[in-house]
């Protein structure tokens, strides 16, 4: 039977948390009965996430896809996409900033709560920017406040989010930089989404990729989205996100 989720992990030298991630995604998904499987998509990793991931995928339902090089953030995710087998697709990071407990309220939004997209959200009440130093919360602020205008999320540049399928399908996705979340954000095909809190938690382990060469990136994605949104002028209504229930039964 097919999973009712897929989810994409995109690493690139992530070795140290990996495993961390994957037990705390089945964890939380296993306690509401919701079937899933894991696609990470590994870039060549150095330090060895690649041959991690493959042992992992003996104890969990995961795919593990192995690309010839670091290729970019985007990309990877729509490869993983690509070949995932769920009725929603979604997508988090692998370091640990994003928490796996609101994966079940973010899917309950889609299944049984009437949003299309359900966004992992630091800037709706209840959500917050735990450890992160001053200069991430003013430029990740600053990214926020330029990406609005086009897109009514409060956290337009949120990388942990999940939709319906037919969100993507036929949709041409521009995979330029790290932000895919707010490219689907802008082009997909939805009239309804929902944003659930949680709070960011800086990187533990592992190196940021964060640097002038995705500021760069981004602008110029803002600059393509921009223009998409003035020809298009899409139409999004924002509806509550849904608790989920633990005593729902498998695959709800």
């Amino acid at each position: 039977m097919k999973p009712l989720l897929s989810l994409v992990i995109p690493t690139y030298n992530e070795s140290r948390g990996l495993e961390s991630l994957i037990g705390r995604i089945f964890s939380a998904l296993d306690r509401n009965g919701l079937s899933a499987e894991v696609l990470v998509v590994d870039d060549n990793s150095p330090d060895g996430t690649g041959e991690l991931a493959e042992e992992l995928a003996l104890r969990f339902p995961m795919k593990v896809l192995h690309r010839s090089g670091k290729l970019g953030l985007s990309s990877a995710v729509l490869d993983g996409w690509a070949v995932a087998e769920g009725r929603v697709l979604g997508v988090m990071d692998a370091d640990l900033s994003h928490d796996p407990e609101i994966l079940p309220d973010m899917l309950a939004s889609i299944t049984e709560g009437g949003a299309e997209v359900a966004v992992g959200s630091r800037y709706i009440p209840g959500g917050g920017l735990g450890n992160w130093p001053w200069f991430r919360r003013v430029t990740s602020r600053t990214a926020v406040l330029m990406g609005r205008p086009i897109c009514p999320v409060h956290d337009v540049t949120s990388g942990y989010l999940m939709f319906r399928r037919n969100v993507i399908q036929d949709v041409d996705l521009d995979p330029i930089g790290f932000k895919i979340g707010l490219e689907v954000l802008v082009r997909g095909r939805y009239r309804t989404f929902t944003e659930v809190p949680y709070t960011f938690t800086d990187r533990a382990a592992g190196k940021s990729k964060f640097g002038l060469h995705e500021i760069r990136n981004y602008l110029i994605q803002l600059l393509r989205l921009g223009w998409h949104w003035v020809r298009t002028r899409p139409r999004r209504q924002r509806v509550p996100y849904l608790r989920a229930s633990a005593s729902a039964g498998p695959n709800r």
